[in-house]
């Protein structure tokens, strides 16, 4: 079985980690989480900034890129007096280093180069999901070329998830992996992210950032459907309406002071509201993974590097200050674990902010049913009977060269994520007809005839029955009608 056949039926987990030291309250938690980006930091003076040399770049952009020096004019940087030495300069020992006009200077400025100014954002961004976005997708990657081609890759996947930029020979990119602003981009310097995903360059807007928007850009389509969903919240149907009252600009933008109108993704996953500081790691508050063919509550395992990790709770969660296996696959040592309950606790901590803690607490409890719904009904008996069918060698260890893989990736990856995010961001019809209703029509009418079209009629029909009948959730298949509301409502089924 292959690397991507293995993302068909189970989630990629790192090596077996110790036992469970943490009962954190919440505000250790964070103090946990913010430690980190505090120990390094530091201030540049006024005098650090504003290089001589970068004063003749203006002059010269301002003629051959006059868009991008107005926007750079109206930033926040340009009103500082920081140029564009100040971010691209450069050590001519740096891979990527080029001589242009003169000057030393990096065509990529990395968060690593940001991190010089904007500490705090560094240390929180340099180990959360979003950096981690192109390391996550790399056991996906031949599947997508088979498909696609790399082509696709480069202008397709590559551009969310980021690439890994390659320097010629003579210090320029090498166009197969830039441009390129995915949001987990492994550098020329080892650092991995890009900030202008979030912060188009050369504005480097925060209310750019705060819009949904920015997300959107990425989290849309089949597999994260995040903008047909908010927009269909009440959420978003409040954002629309009142944008004007959302305070985009401001300089501390904490939910229920400098706004109340609506919350945006960066007000739940990311932003100051109450107790509850603002992170750049986007994941931090997450109890749920809600793109695996079984979704788990996860802890947050936080290394002592600022490295973090998602650790299923079907996992031993590890020892503080024990070593274990990170993402990348070096090893690292534990600093802190969030339970899934601690980091639910913080979500909800922002939900407060506009709702009482009923209505808070029997939300979650709505979305926990569905997704729990959704593992029981479907995602464990699919992906319990593909595991089957692997290891009974009735399909190819090659994916994607088979009817059925490709019904089984849509009814996880695409419906099964839809209704499971529908559920997380209160969107009802994706939960339902967009969700759920698509993944029992395709379970029903095409994963298992085609399960038993691979496996054969005995064995196709010995597995059904054992992860399909005979679980409760499906016991309605063995009920007589009473009545047929396919009919239409009230013509014989009402």
């Amino acid at each position: 079985m292959n690397s991507i056949t293995k993302i068909f039926t189970s989630s990629i987990h790192p090596a077996s980690p110790l036992q469970f030291f943490s009962r954190l309250t919440l505000s250790a938690i964070i103090l946990a989480f913010c430690s980190l980006a505090n120990a390094g930091k530091v201030t540049l003076d006024k005098s650090e900034w504003g290089i001589e040399g970068g004063k003749e770049c203006i002059s010269c952009h301002k003629k051959s890129s006059k868009g991008l020096a107005t926007q750079w004019e109206e930033s926040a940087h340009g009103k500082a007096g920081m140029n564009c030495l100040d971010c691209h300069q450069a050590d001519i020992a740096d891979d990527d280093a080029i001589t242009h006009e003169g000057e030393v200077i990096a065509t990529i400025v990395s968060p690593k180069d940001c991190g010089r100014c904007h500490v705090t954002e560094y240390e929180q961004q340099k180990g959360s999901v979003h950096a981690n976005a192109a390391v996550l997708i790399q056991n996906r990657i031949p599947a997508l070329e088979n498909i696609g081609g790399l082509a696709i890759v480069a202008g397709g996947c590559d551009q969310c998830h980021g690439s890994v930029v390659k320097v010629k020979g003579d210090g320029t990119l090498d166009p197969k992996t830039w441009p390129n602003s995915g949001i987990g981009r492994i550098n020329p310097d080892g650092s991995k992210g890009s900030c202008t995903s979030c912060h188009g360059r050369h504005l480097f807007s925060k209310a750019q950032a705060r819009d949904p928007g920015a997300c959107m850009r990425c989290h849309s389509g089949p597999d994260s459907p995040d903008r047909e969903i908010y927009e269909a919240s009440k959420h978003g149907m409040h954002f629309m309406a009142q944008r004007d009252k959302m305070n985009l600009d401001s300089d501390q933008w904490r939910a229920g002071i400098d706004y109340s109108a609506a919350p945006t993704c960066v007000t739940c996953h990311m932003g100051a509201a109450g107790k509850i500081k603002p992170t750049h790691d986007v994941g931090m508050r997450n109890a749920w993974k809600l793109n695996t063919p079984v979704s788990e509550k996860h802890y947050l395992v936080v290394f002592e590097d600022g490295d973090k990790l998602n650790l299923p709770v079907s996992r031993e969660a590890p020892e503080r200050g024990s070593k274990m296996t990170k993402l990348d696959g070096s090893m690292g040592t534990v600093k802190a674990v969030a339970s899934p309950e601690r980091r639910r606790q913080a979500m909800s901590s922002v939900c407060l902010e506009c709702h009482s803690k009923a209505f808070a607490k029997n939300f979650m409890t709505q979305f926990d049913d569905v997704v729990e719904l959704y593992n029981e009904k479907f995602g464990k008996p699919a992906q319990a009977i593909m595991q089957a069918l692997y290891s009974e060698k009735k399909l190819t260890p090659l994916a994607f060269d088979e009817p059925l893989e490709f019904t089984y990736w849509e009814l996880w990856h695409d419906e099964g994520a839809r209704a499971r995010h529908g559920a997380a961001m209160a969107s009802p019809n994706h939960t339902w007809w967009e969700g759920i209703y698509e993944v029992g029509r395709n379970f029903y009418t095409k994963f298992l005839p085609q399960v038993r079209e691979a496996a054969g009629e005995e064995l196709g029909n010995a597995l059904i029955k054992k992860h399909v009948t005979d679980n409760e959730h499906h016991q309605w298949l063995k009920q007589p009608g009473k009545g047929n509301p396919i009919l239409g409502y009230g013509l014989g089924g009402q």
